[in-house]
Parts: structure tokens; sequence; C-alpha cells
């Protein structure tokens, strides 16, 4: 590599150790998915193109090395940061999420199933995404007028065929 440009050591290094890094990674990535992988590669050679000319050509592959093993290390503490603060998150109020129920309860879903998609989404939005009438209105591009006539179309409906399945 000696005599080579910047570019040319980085491409050989990816051509000649390319596999050999991501197999490195790859062994060692559990818990996190083998989908990420790639990232932390990507993120490795990024580390190795900032720092490629403070490097010897004999040091670069085991330095190389070095920083997957720190980029994998990093990733892994986020990873588990992550769960840890998903974890301690908890629902506030004293009720679940309206989908929480909406999926529990399969009459509910079968009755939404059955609905026009325009009712389906008019009800979403208004219930699961909390959206007033005028609100529905921007988002379907209708008046305020409109979708309040609307929501209250779909929940009668609704309510007939949740009526129809008791």
């Amino acid at each position: 590599m000696v005599g080579q440009s910047r570019d040319q050591r980085f491409e050989a290094l990816v051509d000649v150790h390319g596999d050999d890094i991501a197999n490195y990674l790859r062994r060692r990535c559990s818990p996190l998915p083998q989908a990420d992988v790639g990232d932390l590669v990507e993120e490795t050679l990024i580390i190795v193109w900032r720092r490629l000319d403070e490097l010897s050509d004999d040091a670069l592959f085991p330095w190389t090395i070095g920083v997957a093993r720190n980029v994998l290390r990093n990733a892994k503490r986020s990873s588990r940061r992550r769960i840890h603060y998903e974890s301690s998150v908890r629902v506030q109020g004293a009720a679940a999420p309206a989908e929480e129920f909406v999926i529990a309860n399969e009459s509910i879903r079968t009755a939404l199933m059955a609905l026009s998609d325009r009712d389906r989404e008019v009800l979403t939005l208004h219930f699961w995404d909390g959206l007033t009438g005028e609100e529905i209105g921007d988002s379907l591009s209708i008046s305020s007028r409109a979708a309040a006539v609307a929501l209250s179309r779909a929940q009668q409906r609704l309510r007939a065929l949740m009526g129809e399945e008791s």
C-alpha cells in the first residue's frame, strides 16, 4: 500500500478486509439484530476513513478491528439503554390506549373492517389520534362541518354493526 493515495489505501482495505470486518461484527453482534451489521460496518469504515492518515499499513487492519469492537460496544450499550428506558416508561393515566382495546376486542375489529375505508379513517383519526372534527376536516381536505357529519355517520354505522354482532 506504500505510494498509494488515501482513496486507494481505503479501497484496498475495504476490498481485502471488508468481509473480515463484517464477519467479525456478525459473530459478535448478539443481542443486536443481524440486520444491524451493515450499519456497524459502515460506522466502522467512516471512523477508519477519518483516521486513515494517522496509521501505517501494517497497523491498519488490526486497528480497524479495534474500531469495530468499540462501535459494537457502543451499539450494544445504546440498545441496553433503549430497552431499559422503554421498559421503565409507564402508560399515563388509568386507561390503556384505545388501540389496545380495539385490537383485543375481536368484535370491534370485525366491525371496523366491515366499514368503508372512509368511515374507518374518520373513526381512527378521531378516537385513536385524538383529532377534532375541524382537524379531521383539515386532514381529509374537507370542511369541518363535513368532517363532523362523516364522524357522526361513521359512529352510527359502527354502532349498528356492533349491535348486529351482539
